[in-house]
């Protein structure tokens, strides 16, 4: 927004801020301390003030446009100045800051990371002009909203602005993903700060910095202030806004965008206004009727409800990123440098410190550590930015061919994460982004399972939403080490293929790159469709033989025929947009629309087709985890079995009756509560309007109800003719008719 258009509305602000000055311009009587009610429970209130401040004037904001494009360490446009200005309450304080004696450091805040300083304004900013910036943790998530493209920018002469460019499809896109980000981030925070900020109001200042809002419709683009710590203290914020004592997360989103998306309409006659400048105008006014809101409210000797919540949220603190140097030494280029430096930062608070969770925190550490990525000799925009951009998922994995200039590449979701893991493995890359993971978590050791950890979010980023249902089990397992052996850190080129199984041959006759191309594509397949766990010492004899990391059971599936098999078809069978039978209990099935699930077989190496089949021998058998880890290594199975099987033949020699009759007694009761939940579910999902629409009987058929009651009725039987059960009934009949005999009397 240029000066210009700025004075062109400096007389119509002005006329309203006059009303809004009248009446906010009262003597204040100092921070109050005062009782207030919330969700039911009365508390203190302290530190409330019966004044806002009064909103600036353009001449007020010309000021610190003016000294911001003046200032030596600030590297802003002007239309980036004038989103600034708009936030900040108190310009002209501001603006003092950024000026200094020549020769002498401004009073802006500086922080060094690695590769660049940035410069920072402390001040207090209007809530109403914060908009929630990128958010890592609900990037780790599946979200039917995709985040916008992220891009640095820079002046012309090629040195980087402090500012970033967020490139949505269309403003749609941006109202939806903004709504998206309020709500998850409320999701995300079972106990959020709503009551501290009520009482203390937001004590910490929030990390912002201008943002530009672009859109690849070509609409015309919005300068904002985006968030990029604290968005959970806003969320807070504009709860408190919300009607209703504890509002949904979609409500406080529609309160938020109400004001964020406001826009004033384009006065007929009048000169025209950019997209951005209407919308400001528009936030202008919603904020004139806060206000006006909070001062109606606070003239008696009890502020109003309203009142309190409006003066406690209204003003919020926030370190303000005006400024960028990059370092000499930077590996970044002059557009990556300024968001690295912002992550960076917020790395150290919620990395070291204050912790996201682990996906949160993989995907930050993993993304920033892969983009740092450099292979001497080789120049930017080329198969590595290519590959990256992959990683990061700027290109999609229908892109694959492309990338690798190969037509023979399959594009899935499947062929993405081995090209991936293979090029994350080599040894240039792997010491390079192990290097840079160490620095950003501020660590000096990293296993091979920790790198593994990092790349779980990477891999699985096509597939999140379709198979939320396995995605954390699946995480836990690359953590174990996930696909990571010791063959696919050798020396190998992945061998694309339209059909997995055509490399078990290929692999059998020695070729190792055939080998280790099917134990990325198979151990992922197996390790998403949760056929191979994490090292769980409580699943030992339950839903696997023994004991072992995730990266020792694929490696012991590649060194054998049956194994090879297995990673095949769980390759070719895979389906990025499907769930997998394989991955749940029978329990779990119920709840879930099976037809449109997939099935990986189990292998049975003297079949012609390698399948096995079940006792009809015509259909496939399911493959499970059992079989998986006991095809890894079938001797330490056979012992583990041979042990289980020792040791229940002494324990049962051992034990008292009693203690053997109690153990029989509680598998009994809960196989009956397992029964009584399965009818349940049963019950319950027959009664869905989609059941209900269709004449598919909940058991079957009748004749199949009358079985299973049969069979119920058969199960009860068996306890009742027990002799000492029998004889308990016949002393009940006695009893009750002796009780009977006592009454007549």
């Amino acid at each position: 927004m240029s000066d210009a258009n700025e004075s062109q509305v400096q007389v119509a602000e002005e006329a309203e801020g006059a009303t809004q000055s009248a009446c906010l311009m009262a003597p204040p009587s100092g921070p109050e301390t005062i009782s207030f009610r919330f969700s039911g429970e009365e508390f203190t209130v302290s530190g409330f003030e019966r004044t806002l401040p009064t909103p600036s004037n353009a001449a007020e904001r010309s000021q610190l446009v003016k000294a911001g494009l003046a200032a030596d360490g600030a590297s802003l446009d002007e239309d980036a100045w004038h989103a600034v200005a708009r936030a900040i309450i108190a310009p002209e304080a501001a603006a003092a800051q950024l000026r200094s004696s020549k020769g002498q450091a401004s009073a802006l805040i500086e922080e060094h990371v690695e590769g660049a300083t940035l410069r920072s304004l402390h001040t207090r900013v209007w809530l109403t002009e914060l908009f929630p910036g990128h958010q890592p943790r609900t990037s780790q998530g599946a979200l039917p909203e995709e985040d916008p493209e992220v891009h640095g920018d820079v002046d012309e002469h090629g040195r980087p602005y402090a500012r970033v460019i967020y490139r949505y499809r269309d403003r749609k896109h941006l109202h939806a993903h903004l709504a998206q980000t309020i709500e998850q981030t409320r999701h995300a925070n079972p106990t959020p700060y709503d009551r501290s900020i009520l009482a203390r109001r937001i004590t910490r200042a929030v990390i912002a910095h201008p943002c530009r809002l672009e859109f690849a419709d070509g609409s015309e683009c919005i300068d904002v202030l985006a968030v990029r710590d604290g968005i959970t203290r806003l969320t807070s914020a504009w709860a408190l806004l919300t009607e209703g004592e504890a509002p949904y997360a979609d409500d406080i989103a529609v309160t938020a965008l109400e004001v964020l998306s406001a826009e004033r309409p384009q006065r007929r006659g009048a000169a025209e206004k950019a997209l951005s400048q209407r919308m400001a105008l528009g936030r202008q006014e919603a904020l004139n009727g806060f206000l006006a809101e909070f001062q109606r409210g606070v003239n008696e000797a009890q502020p109003t409800d309203r009142s309190v919540r409006l003066g406690q949220t209204l003003v919020v603190p926030a370190q303000v990123t005006v400024g960028v140097h990059r370092h000499g030494s930077a590996g970044l280029s002059a557009k990556e440098v300024f968001d690295d430096a912002v992550r960076s930062i917020l790395a150290s608070i919620h990395v070291e410190f204050r912790h996201w969770e682990a996906a949160a925190q993989n995907v930050e550490v993993g993304t920033r550590a892969i983009s740092r990525v450099r292979i001497p000799g080789l120049p930017q925009n080329n198969l590595l930015d290519g590959i990256i951009g992959l990683a990061l998922g700027r290109r999609k994995p229908v892109e694959l061919p492309d990338v690798f200039h190969d037509d023979s590449v399959p594009g899935t979701p499947l062929w993405r994460a081995v090209y991936l893991v293979h090029f994350l493995t080599r040894p240039d890359v792997f010491e390079q982004v192990k290097g840079f993971a160490k620095d950003i978590k501020g660590t000096s050791k990293m296993k091979t399972s920790g790198y593994a950890e990092l790349l779980g979010p990477v891999i699985d980023l096509p597939w999140r939403g379709y198979k939320a249902g396995t995605l954390q089990q699946a995480r836990n397992a690359w953590a174990n080490g996930g696909a990571l052996t010791k063959g696919v850190l050798s020396d190998w080129r992945p061998v694309p293929t339209a059909d997995f199984t055509e490399l078990v041959k290929q692999a059998l006759n020695g070729n190792n790159s055939a080998r280790q191309t099917l134990t990325v594509a198979g151990g992922v397949a197996l390790i998403t469709d949760k056929l191979i766990t994490r090292n769980v010492g409580s699943a030992v004899g339950k839903t696997v033989p023994f004991r072992a990391n995730t990266d020792q059971i694929i490696a012991g599936l590649a060194d054998s025929e049956e194994g090879l098999w297995t990673l095949a078809f769980a390759a070719r069978a895979f389906d990025a947009e499907r769930e997998c039978l394989n991955s749940f209990t029978n329990t779990q099935l119920l709840a879930r629309n099976t037809a449109t699930m997939y099935s990986i077989p189990a292998v049975d190496i003297t079949a012609e087709d390698k399948i096995r089949k079940d006792a009809g021998g015509v259909a496939p058998e399911p493959l499970d985890q059992w079989r998986v880890v006991t095809v890894s290594n079938p001797d330490k199975a056979r012992d583990a079995e041979n042990d289980r099987n020792q040791q229940n033949e002494n324990d049962a020699s051992e034990l008292p009756v009693s203690d053997q009759l109690a153990a029989e007694r509680r598998t009994l009761r809960q196989a009956v509560a397992d029964a009584r939940q399965a009818v349940r579910k049963l019950m319950s999902l027959a009664d869905t309007p989609e059941a209900r629409a269709t004449t598919v009987h909940p058991f079957g058929s009748p004749d199949e109800l009358d079985r299973i009651i049969n069979e119920v009725r058969k199960l009860a039987g068996e306890i009742l003719v027990h002799p000492q059960v029998a004889d308990r009934e016949e002393e009940d009949e006695e009893q009750e008719e002796g009780e009977g005999i006592n009454d007549v009397e």
